[in-house]
């Protein structure tokens, strides 16, 4: 999630046109579209097994503090180092927390994948040798695999204790979502609003065979939890005005004034004035646009309001000035790297996104949300017109293939970025997922000894 920094303030907004023109103004020409990568892990000390705090001579702090000499510069909340960004550095990117102490990368804009394997395997080998220092490991899993609730460290942000609060009001397992999950996702650009509806459609529609291929937490508690993604499995009872496959994506009329309209009614969380949240959790930027909130009477918001509150948006995809594939697992390596070669292939070739708008052209709104209901669970069998969403996943792999053989951008050893989508290729030739090769081993080799995951799945 992103991380505010205080600085000048932008303009305050006089009309609703002013809000569907910042999304507007993320529209690039093709030659300007980028991937930027993020992703989650979990922190543990190797010996006890158990999370890492954020105090403490070997906490979160003092990794953040030594991954500064790699030229992270720091970034502060009440004199606790929050998050760390290299503005002035080519790499460019950010690192920050998560609520339960998961470290996330933000990774910059880039022009390829291969850049993007590059940039994540540099970004683990700064933290593996800090964390090497401080007897602590990284686990890339969707959901923690044995700390409970109760166990998960808190970090201390101030917008996390406002989301923490309301979320105890809406739904189940919203805490659990903020503490205990960690994904991967891709940020991907649109030329034009046309493109970016048909990206969002595509994109939330095939959500549910991103979540199958990834699908990587079988784990709860210390046993397994009879699902393939658990993370997945949060989200479907968390918060309902700001999660889910957004219905309107698929109706005539869509576009950016669309969208606002939907974020304008989404509860807000918070307000970011002097250094400081403020806690308006509940209110509409609609009321905040009619200056009413009740924390902040008068007050009108600025584009930098609006940039946050889109951020607190956590649909399937989420548009904010680029589109974000928000559908999988946390995982290894090389399924970090597989998640944007796969949406890098199908979104970004002419080819493949008409032939996944042709794939996806007559599923009901029905059909998708039964696909998000039951793949937490079900996975790759997930039953889909008479077959298994599985052959539905080959179709969208092989999309993939072909739309990245074509884009034929080719690294050092003269490979195209296709070869980023072996472990998705393996996934479907031998038809098992990330999740199901942990519960082989679980109840093979591990012998029911959930603490090898710590030494198998580290990175």
């Amino acid at each position: 999630m992103s991380t505010r920094v205080s600085g000048p303030e932008s303009p305050i907004i006089s009309s609703r046109d002013e809000l569907a023109a910042y999304l507007e103004a993320g529209c690039k020409p093709r030659s300007d579209w980028r991937i930027g990568t993020e992703h989650e892990k979990f922190g543990f000390y190797k010996k006890s097994r158990a999370p890492v705090p954020y105090d403490g001579d070997r906490g979160i702090r003092a990794l953040l503090e030594g991954l500064r000499d790699f030229g992270w510069d720091p970034v502060t909340e009440k004199g606790n180092i929050i998050a760390l960004r290299r503005k002035d550095c080519s790499r460019g990117g950010a690192i920050s927390l998560e609520p339960g102490g998961q470290l996330e990368l933000s990774g910059a804009p880039l022009e390829t994948v291969h850049q993007t394997g590059e940039e994540i395997r540099q970004h683990l080998a700064e933290v593996g040798e800090v964390a090497g220092y401080l007897g602590t490991g990284f686990l890339g899993l969707g959901f923690s695999p044995k700390w409970t609730l109760a166990e998960t460290p808190v970090m201390p942000k101030e917008r996390y204790r406002i989301m923490k609060r309301y979320m105890l009001k809406r739904g189940k397992h919203g805490l659990d979502m903020m503490f205990r999950t960690a994904t991967v996702q891709v940020n991907m650009d649109f030329a034009s609003e046309a493109d970016m509806v048909a990206k969002l459609r595509v994109g939330l529609a095939l959500q549910p065979v991103a979540t199958a291929l990834f699908a990587n937490s079988p784990f709860t508690d210390g046993k397994p939890n009879g699902f393939q993604s658990y993370r997945a499995e949060m989200w479907r009872d968390t918060d309902p005005d700001r999660t889910g496959l957004l219905p309107f994506a698929f109706e005539q009329g869509m576009g950016f004034e669309r969208y606002v309209d939907y974020a304008l009614d989404v509860p807000m969380y918070f307000v970011y004035r002097d250094g400081h949240y403020i806690d308006v959790a509940g209110a509409s930027f609609r009321d905040f646009m009619a200056g009413k909130l009740k924390a902040l009477p008068g007050v009108r918001p600025t584009l930098d309001d609006w940039a946050d509150h889109l951020t607190t948006l956590f649909p399937d995809v989420r548009l904010k000035r680029y589109l974000e594939m928000r559908g999988a697992d946390a995982g290894s390596f090389r399924a970090l790297a597989a998640l944007p070669a796969f949406w890098t292939g199908i979104l970004y070739d002419p080819g493949a996104l008409d032939e996944a708008l042709a794939l996806i052209a007559d599923w009901t709104e029905e059909e998708r949300q039964a696909l998000r209901d039951q793949v937490p669970r079900l996975g790759l069998s997930t039953p889909f017109r008479g077959l298994t969403l599985r052959n539905v996943a080959r179709d969208a792999v092989n999309l993939a293939l072909e739309g990245l053989r074509r884009r034929a951008r080719l690294n050092r050893k003269g490979e195209d970025e296709r070869t980023a989508l072996d472990p998705l290729v393996e996934t479907i030739e031998t038809e098992r997922s990330p999740a199901d090769r942990l519960l082989a081993d679980y109840h093979g080799p591990w012998h029911g000894d959930i603490d090898k995951v710590f030494e198998t799945q580290a990175f």
